[in-house]
């Protein structure tokens, strides 16, 4: 970090901590995208460097972004949060239309002249407009009504992401964007201690009541990926092939892995490997060592937010750097415990690390925010 003193007799905090981490996490990704996709790459697009060249494009874009958006004042942002969450709800509905594109059996795309994944710009809008919303409430957030109503708002986004695009991942990522931010503004934990409750209590029946079927047949694929969960082994031609693929990889990866480049899962093997995959790819190159590493880089970044957000101006800054943290928290940990198979499968990306030029640049926007936020942090001359 480094200090810049002013006229006022004051000094602008400027946290080049979170930059070098935001930095390390888009270049390791560059080469993780590249170490995973090059022979499918080679083999499907007769180009090794496909995937990462259009990840590199995007991480650029995405760089640019965030540095335009960390020298605005956040608070600019603020008279655009309602538009932002009403675009989003449109932007999801569009799928439905013909710009709707359809990407191995999901409509979850929309092609504008670029491709873009309206789930990814939900999240940043939601983040804006819940930051903005608990403000203007203020002290009614902390009554029933207050917190059903934000809960509301953003269940709404939520059901539509989960319906429309079929997306239950971003749905879920989404609702515990809110859910923290919540947490953060009202002092109450009663109530949130009841939703977490409920939510584990419903989340256990649901796998209890799976689990007893006796046959899938006319069960979704939902249903069918639990009991995969379950009893990967038994579904291993079908639902658990890429969970069964995954453990193999990161078992055989050891402590220090087979070396970069190295890896036999990615040759065919593990679908999706640079995408939701990549983390199985990262522990068989580089073992538990690597699989350590990237998780105490992410922590270390949940550190800094704390840091920006406990030293925030305002409520308003705080409550954006919350959300992005509790953003990139929650994706990094279902990611993790899919990949590991501690929960269900699911279509969800490591940030900044799989490949996904929407999600890498809506991530780097959102560290813009974060970074904005932290420019206004002002620490009086001692």
């Amino acid at each position: 970090m480094a200090f810049r003193r002013g006229k006022n007799k004051t000094e602008s905090y400027f946290d080049y901590s979170l930059l070098f981490i935001i930095l390390f996490l888009v270049g390791f990704g560059l080469v993780m995208i590249y170490s995973a996709s090059s022979y499918n790459a080679t083999v499907e697009m007769d180009d090794a460097m496909y995937f990462l060249i259009h990840q590199g494009g995007a991480a650029a874009v995405g760089i640019g972004a965030m540095v335009v958006v960390s020298w605005i004042p956040y608070h600019f942002w603020e008279r655009f949060a309602v538009l932002g969450y009403i675009v989003s709800i449109i932007l999801i509905l569009l799928v439905l239309t013909p710009l709707g594109r359809e990407v191995n059996g999901a409509r979850r795309w929309l092609n504008i002249g670029i491709s873009v994944q309206p789930a990814e710009i939900a999240k940043l809008a939601m983040i804006l407009f819940l930051a903005s919303m608990i403000c203007k409430i203020g002290r009614k957030v902390r009554s029933t009504k207050g917190f059903c109503v934000i809960l509301g708002m953003a269940g709404v986004v939520c059901v539509l992401v989960w319906k429309i695009t079929d997306n239950m991942s971003s749905a879920i990522i989404i609702f515990g964007i809110a859910f923290l931010m919540l947490f953060v503004a009202s002092p109450d934990y009663k109530r949130f201690v009841t939703v977490g409750l409920a939510g584990v209590a419903g989340a256990v029946a649901v796998v209890y009541l799976i689990s007893q079927a006796s046959t899938t047949e006319g069960m979704n694929f939902r249903g069918v990926r639990i009991l995969a969960w379950l009893d990967p082994e038994k579904y291993a031609d079908d639902t658990g092939f890429q969970t069964l693929q995954g453990l193999y990889a990161i078992g055989s990866g050891g402590i220090f892995g087979k070396g970069l480049g190295q890896s036999i899962q990615k040759l065919g093997y593990l679908p999706e490997e640079q995408n939701d995959m990549i983390f199985a790819v990262i522990c068989e190159e580089l073992g538990l060592f690597g699989a350590i590493a990237v998780i105490l880089i992410f922590l270390l970044m949940m550190w800094r937010f704390m840091v920006i957000a406990n030293n925030a101006p305002d409520l308003f800054g705080a409550l954006l750097v919350v959300g992005v943290m509790g953003h990139i928290a929650i994706q990094v940990i279902l990611n993790i415990a899919v990949v590991t198979n501690t929960i269900p499968n699911t279509g969800i990306s490591l940030p900044f690390i799989s490949y996904g030029g929407t999600s890498v640049m809506f991530l780097l926007i959102e560290m813009g925010l974060v970074m904005s936020v932290a420019r206004r942090i002002r620490l009086k001359d001692v």
